[in-house]
């Protein structure tokens, strides 16, 4: 399970202020649950997984992972998370199985395990053809694949995937919406990332919509068409954009 509480993530500027990158985020990602995290880019997306990844500490606010607090108990969350994101770093002169094998090592598993686990995820993400090849030569699908197999190698109960399939084949995407579709059938909580309407609608179980560093909303595809009125996922959007900064503009007038 995953749980934000008011987090906050803050950058200094040149000038001296601060830009909230993520502004007083609080929502909750359970067991068997697939939740996106939708925005636009620069939204705050990115910078809120890589927070409950460990990769940055929040500026305030905090979050727990399977119970485990990002602050005060970062190796616990790191145990119980797989994280995927856009710029994970490869091995380009490693062979796929030997650069995964590395890192099945790193998290103290046995070689046998970490063969079984190889094998079963090879057969799942169609990657047996080329997991003796040199990394360097893969395709960026089949590095995508091999960056999802390392994240995910020690089997944690909570995976997130930042925009998992930018940039992919109609193909290789495929297999990542059924490789995400089978952690929820395995009980995992899921939290993915994404700007494209459709692969929400497909996939999330519930949307956390993100704008400019706040949650402008959050509930079922259902939920937030009967609140609103409106059916399609853009137009959903777009309403609550305009709902929020409708409010600032009104805010800002008042001071």
């Amino acid at each position: 399970m995953i749980r934000v509480q008011n987090l906050v993530k803050e950058f200094p500027k040149k000038d001296g202020s601060k830009f909230y990158a993520v502004n007083d985020a609080s929502f909750t990602a359970n067991d068997g649950e697939i939740v996106c995290l939708l925005g636009v880019n620069g939204a705050g997306k990115t910078t809120t997984m890589r927070v409950l990844s460990t990769v940055f500490q929040p500026s305030s606010g905090t979050a727990e992972i399977q119970g485990w607090d990002i602050i005060t108990h970062p190796h616990k969350v790191r145990e119980n998370l797989g994280f995927l994101s856009g710029d994970t770093g490869l091995y380009n002169r490693l062979r796929v199985h030997e650069f995964i094998r590395y890192f099945g090592r790193l998290y103290s598993i046995s070689d046998s395990e970490i063969t079984r686990r190889m094998d079963e995820m090879a057969e799942l993400l169609d990657m047996k053809d080329f997991m003796d090849k040199k990394i360097e030569f893969l395709s960026t699908g089949m590095k995508q694949k091999v960056s999802i197999v390392r994240s995910i190698i020690h089997d944690p109960p909570v995976m997130i995937f930042d925009e998992p399939t930018s940039g992919l084949d109609i193909l290789t995407a495929r297999n990542i919406v059924a490789f995400i579709r089978s952690c929820k059938e395995r009980g995992k909580c899921v939290l993915f990332s994404t700007h494209i309407m459709r692969e929400a609608e497909r996939l999330a179980d519930r949307v956390v919509m993100i704008h400019k560093g706040r949650i402008l909303a959050d509930g079922s595809l259902e939920a937030l068409r009967e609140t609103t009125g409106q059916t399609d996922l853009d137009d959903i959007f777009i309403h609550y954009v305009n709902q929020s900064d409708l409010e600032t503009e009104v805010q800002a007038h008042e001071f």
